[in-house]
């Protein structure tokens, strides 16, 4: 577990009066000392700036405040460029690290002066036509290092069997397509892991990215301006777990770094990142309410979330650590399933858990939600997506999402055209 939950279990039960469950709970101040001991970390570079990944969290609020802890975002989609504006972040400020993507996404991007980060070399031809027959003066690529990275996970996958980025060959031969239509500067980008707990693997992969930096420059007289190490740095979800020591991994990039960038006079050179939930995961708490219980060939807590408040664990059986507030020091002589009500047997936040035992009534918190919770939330089962609460550092309360109602739920349908409809 990755951090202490704010609020004591009196002061959670006043919220709870006012914001029925399940809602997210968001600590605003611990996000933001987070935020100033990652970018102290990588204040050793002569340029660094973090680009918070929008999809983690997309509420304008959070980026507004990370925007005044002098984050840029990166994005992978209209609706996240537009709530990036929205924050006051703009320009090149914001990454668009996107795949796949409709013309009109990228020309948003270019007349907005953000960074088009490509993820294929056809996407130059396709960048050029959208543009009317020019690029932009800035492009970056993704790349993909295929086997010559050893790693991934579960989330992201083997680099070779990904379906990011340009291999070497095409990196090559797309950086002189570019310099050869005109465009002025460069960038470079790879993000290789998600969740990835071993400081060396982020060094690692600056090894590599600055080999290639270097290679760039010899081969093609190209100056790579940035690099953009991507995210994937990874939270101890589970007790026993280490937190990714960031002064370890700058200080480790650092060194290579003058090692290889500086005597190949490509200092200085901007290391960016674009991490999300190392910035806020740990500092979110899906809070939810016991509603039934059943004994049957196990014994099951019911609640008032599912999977379509919190999907990770049933899309890939991650483990979130659950408290009972209230019940902390209580003896963990009962073992649940903590499951939601979902149509899908998937739909368990824990399963087979040890915990105090519980009953209706009782609230339980799930921790380090403050990443990819509420973002990859869903309608499926009718279900309505929970509201999101930010605990202010003086400790007030402001409702930064409200809670789906069925109205929303109802508001992209034809009602009045189907009841004609023969």
């Amino acid at each position: 577990m990755s951090s202490d939950f704010p609020l004591s279990h009196e002061q959670l039960i006043e919220v709870v009066k006012k914001f029925p469950t399940p809602f997210y709970l968001y600590d605003e101040k611990a996000i933001r000392d987070n935020m100033k001991y990652f970018t102290k970390a990588f204040s050793i570079f002569p340029v660094f700036r973090e680009h918070f990944a929008v999809k983690a969290m997309p509420n304008p609020y959070m980026l507004k405040i990370l925007a005044e802890e002098g984050c840029g975002t990166d994005c992978s989609s209209l609706p996240e460029l537009m709530l990036s504006d929205m924050a006051g972040i703009k320009g090149g400020k914001v990454m668009f690290t996107s795949n796949e993507t409709p013309a009109a996404e990228f020309q948003y991007a270019y007349d907005h002066g953000n960074i088009c980060n490509l993820d294929d070399i056809t996407h130059i031809s396709f960048l050029k036509k959208t543009l009317g027959g020019k690029l932009p003066d800035v492009i970056c690529f993704r790349y993909n290092p295929g086997p010559l990275k050893q790693g991934g996970n579960a989330i992201i996958g083997k680099p070779e069997e990904a379906k990011y980025g340009l291999t070497r060959a095409q990196l090559f031969e797309a950086y002189k397509e570019c310099k050869a239509e005109g465009v002025k500067h460069f960038g470079l980008h790879t993000m290789v892991a998600s969740n990835e707990l071993n400081p060396d693997f982020f060094v690692d992969t600056a090894n590599l990215i600055f080999d290639l930096c270097v290679e760039l420059r010899k081969k093609l007289d190209i100056r790579i301006e940035f690099v953009d190490l991507g995210g994937g740095i990874g939270i101890p979800y589970k007790p026993g777990q280490k937190k990714v020591d960031l002064d370890y991994v700058a200080r480790g990039i650092r060194k290579i770094y003058d090692e290889k960038i500086v005597p190949a006079e490509l200092d200085p050179l901007g290391i960016y990142w674009e991490c999300g939930r190392p910035i806020t995961g740990p500092y979110g708490w899906l809070i939810t309410s016991a509603i039934h219980e059943k004994h049957i060939y196990r014994d099951y807590i019911g609640v008032d979330a599912c999977m379509a408040d919190l999907m990770r664990p049933g899309m890939y059986g991650a483990y979130h650590e659950v408290t009972v507030s209230g019940k902390e020091n209580a003896l963990k002589d009962h073992v649940y399933d903590v499951v939601g009500s979902l149509c899908e047997n998937c739909d368990k936040f824990a399963v087979q858990r040890q915990l105090p035992e519980i009953t209706a009534g009782d609230i339980i918190i799930i921790h380090d939600a403050g990443a990819h919770g509420r973002a990859m939330g869903f309608n499926y089962n009718g279900k309505l997506r929970c509201g999101e609460i930010l605990v202010r550092p003086d400790g007030s309360f402001t409702e930064i999402r409200r809670r789906e109602t069925i109205d929303d739920y109802f508001a992209t349908l034809d009602l009045d055209g189907v009841k004609s409809f023969r």
